[in-house]
């Protein structure tokens, strides 16, 4: 993949993992996430996905 389509779905990830992690905590504790734990929560997602996706090969077009 191209490096600004790797961050763009990384950058997605790691919103949507976040905005998971808060659901998750706001229905157990009944009160909001400190924003450090949500940051922690998509930085720790963004690595492998960002690795992840470092390893897909985008097809080469032939110019026409």
């Amino acid at each position: 993949m191209i490096f600004w389509q790797r961050l763009l779905v990384t950058i997605v990830v790691m919103l949507a993992a976040s905005f998971v992690a808060q659901l998750i905590w706001h229905v157990s504790f009944e009160t909001d996430i400190p924003g450090y734990f949500a940051g922690l929560v998509g930085g720790l997602t963004a690595i492998p996905v960002w690795e992840i996706l470092g390893r897909i090969k985008t097809k080469q077009r032939p110019l026409e």
